[in-house]
């Protein structure tokens, strides 16, 4: 699909283009999802559960650089005890990824935003290591009560930030006495800075 619009593979795959993505955010990844096979839908597995692929589209502008951060996965704010990276749910989706990128510039309709060179990745010794320090670092956090102080700026290369639909959407979590309240889920997001290093190396962009 290197190369092809969305509205080509749309119209592939008889699937009408949004005017606008305002309340479709992730139709261009449902897009490709849908194109290329994916079936693991809503569940906690891999895009491709036999392959243990996780698919993700990368909005650059033209120049190769990424538009906005990845979202990797929700983050539980509960039952975090003994909990380790090796067997966290967000190394299992990053263990092996298809990045899509896709020049994404407003200005561009989405019918005519072109899909890139897709590469399939998975974390160096290096990468990986800063994505669990930053993983270790976000979940001490919300184990001692702290969600609330957690901002975009803490991380190297991985973020915590609200991801609900609206405001209206809460979840639990505990404040620093154990005590339990409401608060919007979260979600961990890879920041601007890792996609585009990782853009640069496979891509070999200047």
């Amino acid at each position: 699909m290197a190369g092809l619009s969305l509205g080509e593979i749309a119209l592939q795959n008889n699937i009408v283009v949004p005017e606008s993505l305002n309340r479709e955010k992730g139709w261009i990844g449902l897009l490709l999802e849908q194109s290329l096979g994916a079936s693991a839908g809503s569940r906690p597995e891999p895009d491709f559960p036999h392959l243990g692929i996780e698919l993700k589209s990368l909005p650059i502008d033209r120049y190769g650089k990424p538009l906005e951060t990845t979202f990797v996965c929700v983050a539980p704010l509960t039952g975090l005890t003994g909990v380790t990276w090796q067997h966290s749910h967000i190394r299992n989706k990053l263990a092996k990824v298809l990045w899509v990128p896709v020049v994404s510039e407003k200005q561009l309709p989405i019918s005519e935003r072109i899909v890139g060179t897709p590469f399939l990745w998975s974390p160096s010794v290096e990468e990986e290591k800063l994505m669990a320090d930053d993983w270790q670092e976000l979940t001490d956090m919300i184990v001692l009560g702290e969600v609330e102080q957690i901002n975009g700026k803490i991380g190297q290369v991985l973020q915590l930030r609200p991801k609900a639909a609206n405001s209206k959407a809460k979840t639990q979590a505990f404040d620093r006495h154990g005590q339990p309240f409401m608060t919007l889920p979260r979600g961990f997001y890879l920041k601007t800075s890792f996609t585009h290093q990782l853009l640069k190396n496979h891509l070999r962009l200047d």
